[in-house]
């Protein structure tokens, strides 16, 4: 089967790994150059340091490259809480120790991904092409070389967008009857920062952490790199980064909210980062169905998702392993359209309702990140759930442990979630019955002793 990929980021890359193992002949269109062959380091192209977990390590096993992945990578075991006390809060993720969450460089790990895809002589990378119309019914994508300037006609069995929040081929599906689509840009931006290593090339933290400084209102949050500096963003609304416009007030609003990461910082380090890199936006997309004719959308494209519970990548490469299970069916040969849309017809069933609960699982997670953490009411449910999860085993399973440390889907986890509150309800409202009553009861009783003793002494 002739394959067409829109996009050669994490989740493109990923999806020419898993199809050229299947055999299938494989082309990717990527807009962009091949970053390998820029003539940068590393540390300034990097983005966002990506939190590799249980759905992502999966389909590195399958393509063949967790292992050599995660000896590039730094477990973090729990958060670090940092208060504006200076003081911190330690929360383990898995109280038996063994789960861990994995910041990796997600410049890396599409390089590896892209070498690993070229590996097969079945894939072929074409890079300075864009997307910009496609018969999605045919499986005909129109395509613009950059550098030529020509366009041209691209034909496929199965065309597979996998082109970002921003897809281009996403705007075909648009233009269809019956293909909903939202679109959630929140108030909420995000810079990054760097937080240097030790003149030893130590870390100046607690290595094996993921690191919050959570504000109520935003948050800067720390991931480790393997020479020993951090990767940091901080997320805030735009009305607070729009008031930052000098040096002097940067460094008065660290001082004030984030001291000690500025110590960590360094005031002149903080100023440049801050002012070299733009405010950039945060988006929630979700779309539905997820295919249309003999294409299909996965990862970004299909639901992009703002970064707060480390799952935007995980979610992606679980797509690829959801579409692959399934497209194995009808085997490598069929090009046969009908097959091809039920397949992809079953895609859409089986991963919208995942997609959607990914997406506000998302957005949730940033006020437990920036807010609730330092709530009793948040500590106590932990507790609680620690407790349970520790008793009933996989019966109890907290909400994290279960999106991160699991294949479970998305959607299930919410069920699931919803179930424990309301057994928790049900147990608090029974509990608050029992201690009602115990309390009449001992003041009846009381009551009665208090009488029959009175009654004694004075002959009633």
């Amino acid at each position: 089967m002739k394959i067409t990929i829109a996009g050669g980021g994490l989740v493109g890359a990923a999806t020419a790994c898993i199809f050229g193992q299947r055999g299938h002949h494989v082309e990717v269109y990527e807009f962009r150059e091949d970053e390998r062959q820029l003539d940068k380091p590393l540390v300034i192209r990097q983005s966002i340091n990506m939190a590799l977990s249980t759905r992502g390590r999966e389909t590195l096993r399958k393509i063949g490259i967790e292992d050599v992945v995660l000896s590039h990578a730094v477990p973090m075991k729990g958060r670090m809480v940092h208060n504006l006390n200076g003081s911190t809060t330690e929360h383990i993720y898995d109280i038996n120790g063994k789960e861990a969450i994995w910041s990796v460089s997600r410049q890396y790990l599409n390089d590896i991904l892209l070498e690993e895809a070229s590996k097969f002589s079945n894939v072929e990378f074409k890079f300075n092409h864009k997307v910009i119309d496609a018969d999605l019914d045919n499986g005909v994508v129109t395509m613009r070389n950059n550098k030529l300037n020509e366009k041209l006609d691209v034909t496929a069995d199965l065309v597979i967008g996998a082109d970002g929040a921003h897809s281009a081929l996403r705007r075909s599906f648009l233009k269809r009857p019956l293909f909903n689509f939202n679109q959630t840009y929140i108030e909420h931006g995000y810079k990054e920062l760097h937080i240097p290593a030790s003149a030893d090339g130590k870390h100046v933290m607690a290595k094996n952490y993921l690191h919050i400084w959570p504000r109520i209102h935003f948050m800067l949050i720390a991931l480790p790199n393997r020479d020993g500096s951090y990767t940091a963003t901080l997320f805030m609304p735009f009305e607070i980064f729009n008031k930052l416009v000098t040096p002097d007030l940067v460094i008065e609003f660290f001082e004030t909210e984030l001291p000690d990461a500025l110590k960590l910082i360094g005031k002149n380090k903080v100023v440049e980062d801050f002012f070299g890199s733009r405010t950039c936006p945060l988006v929630s997309i979700m779309c539905n169905p997820l295919h249309a004719g003999r294409a299909v959308l996965v990862g970004d494209a299909a639901h992009a998702m703002v970064p707060f519970y480390g799952q935007g990548m995980n979610a992606g490469f679980e797509d690829v392993l959801v579409l692959d299970d399934i497209l194995s069916e009808i085997g490598n040969e069929s090009q046969d359209t009908t097959s091809v849309q039920k397949c992809l017809a079953k895609f859409t069933e089986k991963r919208s309702s995942d997609a959607q609960a990914i997406c506000e699982l998302a957005m949730y997670n940033y006020l437990e990140m920036r807010h609730l953490v330092n709530k009793r009411g948040y500590y106590w449910r932990r507790v609680a759930d620690v407790c349970l999860h520790k008793v009933l085993g996989d019966n109890w399973v907290p909400l994290y442990n279960a999106v991160t440390f699991s294949r479970r889907p998305y959607s299930q986890c919410i069920l699931h979630r919803k179930w424990q509150d309301d057994m928790l309800g049900r147990a608090m409202n029974y509990l608050s019955v029992t201690v009602t009553g115990c309390c009449l009861m001992t003041f009846y009783y009381w009551g009665k002793s208090d009488q029959l003793t009175t009654g004694t002494y004075f002959g009633f």
